[in-house]
């Protein structure tokens, strides 16, 4: 039987190709050199105040900051991306085209270890039932049985709920991805639930916006909170998150941060008619020339600047907030350089560029905006950003009330806290109470200004500049 011969060329030829295939494989680029051929890097978050945010500076939160910060490291600029809800996070990040890391205030959740891979944790965090002050106090969890109870969809807070269900079967709580954790609080707070599981340092970043919320108990120990990412098949970007974390931790710039976004309370409240007669008698003696000044060059009331400097500083030249903005006005080092401010804990040249940002703030607000309404929009974007104020005008139209008017507006402003209004907006999330506290704060000290610096209120004794305190405390305007 005569058989075909064997050709070895041909052999020769497949195992060629193999191996070109083979070595290919080998020389295919790592997950963390393809970020950095691409030249950036993809994150998922979540628009809350605990994450990533716009304010009157730009991008903010503790995963953007942190994010930002490892892409630096990488070489590559960041492409920030949100998501609707949790389960939407995980989805995406589960897609092959989609972000390739979470930097979206996520614990370490078992039940999706098959899903993504968690980095090493860089904040514990403690899960705490929370109620509404003044109704009766949860000590336990049997006493939530009959009680309202919330939570985010999604969440790890969610599946410990239903593992407790399991010894506590009379134990009933919704889930809804409708809501952040900033509404769970609100409704908390407004008595239209009974009670919501969120996390600590949720908490303490919301609550000076929801005095009535209080902590019934902790829902058991501490969570660790990581970044998660997408499966791969290779951990070389698992791997330099891990490092640069261990890295952040080493040289106390992780620290840093957690203090400045959970490290104080930052809610812009009345400090007390007595403490702002006192600095009236000894501080602002000190500056009411340059504030007169500021205000004849730029055509505002001295008194106004006065109001804004001190809700701003209390007076103090040398003040600074934990976000880096310095002095009387308290000042950005962008918003210094706009204005051509040099040295922004210098008292003259901080109520200038203040007087000049505010000048140029109200001059982007319609001129058909009378006053004072135009005067406090120009405050109000002042301490949240022109685009967030337009966006709460715009949910003020659409709801029937009228956007030229701060009476109206002031209204919607809080909206912007509560994910089913922000959602509808351009610039998203933004503490929308901060700015309406801000305005109330400078009119209330602006009506105590224009009262004690009328000629009658002053002592004939006394230079012009000094105010009587006890005639201040007596005699406050009605609503101070």
């Amino acid at each position: 039987m005569h058989r075909p011969a064997f050709h070895p060329p041909r052999f020769k030829a497949l195992a060629t190709a193999l191996c070109a295939v083979l070595l290919a494989a080998c020389e295919q680029s790592s997950q963390l050199e393809q970020i950095q051929e691409a030249g950036s890097l993809r994150v998922i978050t979540r628009n809350t105040p605990t994450t990533y945010y716009q304010d009157r500076n730009g991008d903010t939160g503790l995963e953007y900051e942190l994010a930002k910060r490892f892409a630096d490291s990488l070489g590559v600029s960041l492409d920030m991306q949100t998501a609707d809800t949790v389960d939407s996070l995980y989805h995406q990040l589960a897609d092959a085209d989609g972000p390739q890391l979470a930097a979206a205030g996520l614990t370490v959740n078992p039940a999706r270890s098959e899903q993504v891979r968690f980095a090493t944790p860089y904040l514990d965090v403690i899960p705490q039932v929370v109620y509404r002050r003044g109704s009766r106090k949860p000590r336990s969890i049997e006493d939530l049985y009959d009680k309202r109870l919330m939570v985010l969809k999604g969440s790890t807070l969610a599946d410990q709920l239903r593992e407790l269900q399991a010894s506590h079967p009379e134990l009933t709580f919704e889930e809804s991805d409708n809501v952040e954790v900033v509404d769970l609080l609100r409704m908390v707070n407004d008595g239209e639930i009974d009670s919501a599981v969120v996390y600590s340092n949720e908490l303490v970043v919301n609550q000076a916006f929801y005095p009535a919320v209080s902590v019934a108990f902790d829902l058991g120990d501490g969570q660790p909170m990581a970044w998660a990412l997408r499966e791969y098949t290779d951990t070389t970007l698992l791997d330099a998150v891990n490092g640069f974390f261990a890295t952040i931790k080493d040289d106390g710039t992780l620290d840093q941060l957690i203090e400045r976004f959970y490290g104080h309370s930052d809610v812009l409240d009345y400090v007390g008619a007595r403490a702002f007669a006192t600095h009236m008698q000894t501080r602002l003696p000190r500056y009411e020339t340059y504030l007169r000044q500021a205000g004849d060059q730029n055509g505002l009331d001295w008194r106004l600047l006065a109001a804004m400097s001190y809700q701003e500083s209390l007076w103090d030249p040398d003040a600074r907030s934990a976000t880096g903005v310095r002095g009387l006005m308290m000042l950005t080092l962008p918003t210094a350089k706009f204005v051509g401010v040099t040295n922004r804990v210098d008292p003259q040249q901080s109520i200038n560029g203040g007087a000049r940002y505010l000048i140029w703030v109200r001059d982007q607000i319609p001129a058909d905006i009378p006053e004072p309404d135009r005067t406090w929009f120009a405050l109000a974007a002042y301490n949240v950003g022109l685009g967030h104020l337009d966006d709460a005008r715009k949910l003020t139209a659409e709801g029937g009330r009228d956007p030229n008017r701060w009476i109206d507006v002031k209204d919607f402003l809080p909206l912007l806290q509560k994910k089913q209004w922000y959602s509808k907006t351009r610039y998203g999330y933004a503490r929308g109470s901060e700015p309406v506290h801000y305005v109330q704060n400078i009119r209330r000290y602006y009506d105590i200004l224009q009262w004690v610096t009328q000629p009658q209120s002053e002592s004939r004794q006394q230079p012009a500049e000094q105010y009587h305190a006890p005639g201040i405390l007596e005699q406050l305007p009605d609503g101070v």
